[in-house]
Formats: C-alpha cells, structure tokens, sequence
C-alpha cells in the first residue's frame, strides 16, 4: 500500500506527465488538426502510454478541450482583476488590445483556427467544444474586468459583453479575417487598430478623459 508520503512524491511527476501530454497534444491538434490527430501518436510524442493520456484526460475530446483552455488561458492572464495592476485605463486597455492581437496572430492559431472550422462542417461538436473552451471562456474574462472597471466608477457602459465584443472586433478589424486567408502580417496596421480601438472605447465609455500620454 502507497504511503502518503509516497503519494505526494508522486504528485511532481504525475504533473509532470500531463504538461508533456498537453504539450504533445497542442502540437498535434494545431499541426494536423482534431481529426488527423491519434491518441497514440500523442502518448508516443510525450513518452508515455496510450493509458496514461486516457487516466489524465478521459478521451480525445477532453484533451482537445484541455489543451484549447491550457493554451487560452495564457490570455485570459491579461483580464484578472489583480490589486497590482496599474496604469491608466488606456495603457489596461492598450496591454489587453495588444496581448489579444498577439495571441490570435500566431502562424499556428491561424492554421489551427482554419482546421477547426473545416471539422466543424463535419462534426459541429468540435467547434461547439472549441468555442466553449476559448472565446467564450476568454469574453467571459474580459466581461468581468470590465465589470470591475465599471464598479469602480472608470468606465459607464450598460451592455458589457456588447462592449466586449466591440472593442474585440474593432482591435481585430479586417486583419484577422485577412491572415485566415493567407494574407501576410502587418505590424503597423495593427498597432494602429489597437490604437483606434482604445480611441472608440475610450470615447464612448470612459467617465473621465483618456490621457493619450
């Protein structure tokens, strides 16, 4: 019988195991997509076995899930309410525009975003899962740090999953639907979108002037 003592010396490696798993399966789903992608070819890729990702995971489609909230949740980091966040509403704003703009931008979010859609003609479960497990969880975030921006009195907005959604699509513009279809990156014109985003929002939402300094 396993000691307690044994069990938490355990508990490294067995996270250990499933950052390789997630790892692995990241990998696999945004190179080859959700259907191309094997369980085995994963446990392989992060050294362990077939059982092992089926004990951490449950199936296929838990991974998958896991690995779009692992790899989301890398942003949804910029929408925490935390004490030690300073700066200006603009400069918060500026951060998140620019943090959102780098994360969906990414050559292999792009790729993966284009396969999920095409799985999605087949099997709708998987783009259901997809936005379940990202941009809903992401709005969801983002709609609560502006929850609390309006509390403390920085912002005056009635409807803010609407303004969510708008500030989003004004960050995003035509450059988003542009990189899905091959179009190359354009630094600049970004940067600019985030700006004019921060403008819009600012105006129509902000209690107090936007300092542009």
């Amino acid at each position: 019988m396993s000691t307690d003592t044994e069990k938490k010396a355990g508990r490294p490696v067995n996270t250990a195991k499933r950052e390789a798993i997630l790892a692995a399966a990241t990998r696999a789903f945004f190179e080859h997509g959700f259907a191309s992608t094997a369980i085995e070819q994963v446990a392989a890729d992060a050294g362990v076995s077939k059982v092992t990702v089926y004990n951490h995971f449950g199936g296929k489609r838990d991974l998958f899930t896991a690995t779009v909230e692992a790899e989301c949740a890398r942003m949804r980091e910029h929408f925490e309410v935390r004490p030690e966040l300073g700066g200006t509403l603009r400069q918060r704003l500026t951060a998140i525009g620019e943090a959102m703009m780098a994360f969906l931008s990414r050559p292999e979010m792009v790729q993966f975003e284009r396969r999920i859609a095409a799985e999605t003609e087949h099997e709708p479960a998987i783009g259901a899962a997809f936005l379940a497990a990202g941009p809903h969880r992401m709005k969801k975030a983002f709609s609560a740090l502006l929850q609390a921006m309006k509390d403390a009195g920085e912002v005056d907005i009635e409807d803010v999953d609407l303004a969510v959604e708008q500030f989003a699509s004004m960050c995003k513009g035509m450059g988003d639907l542009e990189r899905r279809f091959g179009h190359p990156a354009d630094p600049k014109r970004d940067r600019e979108r985030i700006e004019g985003a921060v403008d819009v929002f600012c105006s129509a939402y902000a209690v107090e002037e936007c300092d542009r300094k």
